[in-house]
């Protein structure tokens, strides 16, 4: 993998205690699952009255919309570091992004994309956490294609569909493989994406 670069950190809660219930919420909702977390078992693991929770997060539906938005502002922050960074070579970064998700991948305990699993607790493609999802989706699309089109790919948007959809695999891999599975994510993840950035090279041509 290459240098990472510095990234900016991700936007926090203006208050410390908004804060510190995100964390808890953040730790539980990756390990266990957004719908078998309980308000009062993040309220018992932050250390707050029912009082207090309530008054920064009215809803928990209002709290898993800050936990996906905390994520993908860490993401995104990591992208934009690489792309800092590395401002004239767009196949670094995306080799960075595939080294991130194959670290990812490896650590104990990883449970696959928390905005795939989100979508798949919340059926309702009209429910505030959906949103957060499909932007998020839109933001890795959008960015992939920037990247892909500055490597000069042809119909850089449908390779950076495709890339998305690998990354979806990926992050699947990873999680249902095990660790074995994990430590191999990022070369596949790799490979793959070199195919597909060929195989749109070569119909253009």
């Amino acid at each position: 993998m290459p240098t990472s670069a510095p990234t900016p950190a991700p936007a926090r809660p203006a208050s410390p205690v908004a804060a510190r219930i995100l964390d808890a919420a953040s730790r539980r909702f990756a390990a266990d699952g957004i719908r078998t977390v309980s308000a009062d078992r993040v309220i018992a693991e932050a250390g707050v009255s029912k009082v207090t929770f309530y008054r920064h997060f009215p809803t928990k539906d209002a709290l898993v919309v800050a936990y996906l938005t905390s994520v993908a502002d860490a993401e995104r922050a990591a992208v934009d570091g690489y792309r800092a960074a590395h401002p004239a070579d767009p196949r670094t970064v995306l080799d960075a992004y595939a080294g991130v998700l194959g670290g990812a991948a490896c650590l104990p305990g990883f449970r696959g994309c928390p905005f795939i699993n989100a979508a798949a607790e919340y059926a309702d493609p009209s429910h505030p956490v959906r949103a957060v999802v499909a932007e998020h989706r839109r933001w890795m699309v959008a960015t992939a294609a920037e990247l892909l089109t500055e490597l000069g790919v042809p119909d850089a948007t449908a390779a950076a569909e495709e890339l998305v959809m690998l990354r979806d695999g990926a992050m699947v891999a990873g999680y249902v493989g095990g660790p074995e599975a994990g430590a191999a994510v990022a070369e596949h993840l790799r490979r793959a994406a070199a195919a597909i950035v060929a195989a749109h090279r070569a119909t253009a041509s």
